[in-house]
């Protein structure tokens, strides 16, 4: 009788924390590693935040909170919604989990049965297709294109819906290639959703912020107001306001749907820390100025790293609308051999080698479900971007 239950067995460990963990301990034993691998600014949260939270300590504000986010939190979240998306929720409709992670996990955990699909444009972030194996569903993977900048289109969508189909998760701008829908983008999507009422929209909005060259994010209820009561709106503070570690995820939704997820979080972590939710009131009330700076360096970095790597032997890098990351095909290298007599056979082989090879930590794309490619994340320093860079160079260079 096996320990482990059936349901563990649905899923796998994930792969950017595996690299980012391998890539930790090869540079703890000596070797020179760049890391690209993690999708976290490098930015420090901002001032005004951490002094909120060490005022929520020194004001006693550290015991357990309501399940699912303190009022104030709760409030801000609604403002933002309106001011930021034009969507109008009322507190009950607000959910504040640890991490964005935890509110897609309750989500999926409290809506999905066994026998229900879930569509989920490829590439994908890591989480979502094992998140719906470990619910019982069913994740069907719908394949974006590098001719159309991987960005999922409307007879595809339309194509892939059953009358299975429980939910489309659709994350914009996304992880992993970057890719961003504009209005008449998503307009096209959305109309296809409103011809199929059973299938509801969860939307990753976690990037909404990480935008270039004047885009204009938009989120689908926004643009589609029909399909707002059954749309979860999911977003949190980890990217724009550079807090990864203080674990506030959110989202917007129909009260069932909220109280729904709000049980199974009373039965899970309970409330988020009561300090951390204390720092996102700040951040999102708080002044947005420094989200265009980082922006301006966050820039500058993806146009160096598109430039470079589309100068790599047998790589094609698009240029990207949102997030930091880039996601480089290198179909061109595969079948090629290394200078240690390796056969490049995947993008997995790739990435491996390349670390092995030149030190540098990327991500192969066959984990996003969609290859030959890898992703870097270029949320690091313009320095360390720029000699990775010039490794891959070296190694692409270097295969026969």
């Amino acid at each position: 009788m096996s320990l482990v239950s059936a349901a563990m067995k649905r899923i796998k460990p994930s792969a950017t924390i595996a690299i980012s963990n391998k890539a930790r301990v090869l540079k703890a034993e000596g070797r020179d590693i760049i890391a690209l691998a993690a999708g976290e600014p490098d930015f420090e949260t901002p001032d005004n935040v951490k002094e909120a939270a060490i005022k929520a300590i020194r004001d006693g504000q550290t015991r357990y909170t309501a399940v699912d986010g303190i009022p104030e939190l709760k409030a801000a979240i609604v403002a933002k919604f309106k001011r930021e998306n034009g969507l109008t929720y009322k507190p009950s409709q607000i959910t504040v989990g640890t991490g964005g992670k935890q509110v897609l996990f309750n989500a999926l955990l409290a809506t999905v049965d066994f026998g229900d699909e879930v569509i989920i444009p490829a590439p994908y972030w890591v989480s979502y297709p094992d998140i719906v194996n470990f619910a019982g569903g069913t994740p069907v993977a719908v394949a974006t294109t590098l001719e159309d900048n991987f960005k999922l289109r409307p007879e595809a969508l339309e194509a892939a819906i059953t009358p299975k189909t429980k939910w489309l998760i659709f994350n914009s701008p996304s992880n992993p290639s970057g890719a961003a829908y504009s209005r008449a983008e998503m307009k096209a999507l959305t109309d296809v959703l409103v011809k199929y009422p059973h299938v509801w929209i969860l939307t990753d909005d976690m990037y909404e912020h990480l935008v270039y060259d004047d885009f204009e994010f938009v989120t689908p209820a926004q643009v589609e107001p029909s399909l707002y009561d059954r749309t979860l709106t999911m977003n949190g503070v980890s990217k724009a306001y550079c807090m990864t570690g203080w674990r506030i995820g959110y989202a917007g939704g129909p009260e069932e749907l909220i109280k729904a997820m709000g049980t199974l979080q009373s039965q899970s972590t309970s409330n988020p820390s009561s300090i951390a939710q204390w720092a996102a009131v700040e951040a999102l009330n708080g002044p947005q100025d420094f989200i265009a700076e980082n922006n301006k360096s966050f820039k500058e970095r993806r146009d160096l790293v598109v430039s470079m790597l589309n100068q790599a032997n047998g790589l094609t890098c698009p240029k990207p609308e949102g997030a930091f990351y880039v996601y480089p095909s290198c179909a061109g290298v595969i079948g090629k051999t290394t200078a240690s007599g390796k056969v490049i056979t995947d993008d997995e082989v790739f990435a491996t080698e390349l670390l092995d090879a030149e030190g540098v930590a990327v991500v192969h794309g066959s984990a996003f479900g969609l290859g030959p490619a890898f992703r870097i994340s270029y949320a690091t320093a313009t320095k360390d971007l720029e000699e990775a860079c010039l490794r891959i160079q070296r190694f692409c260079g270097s295969l026969r």
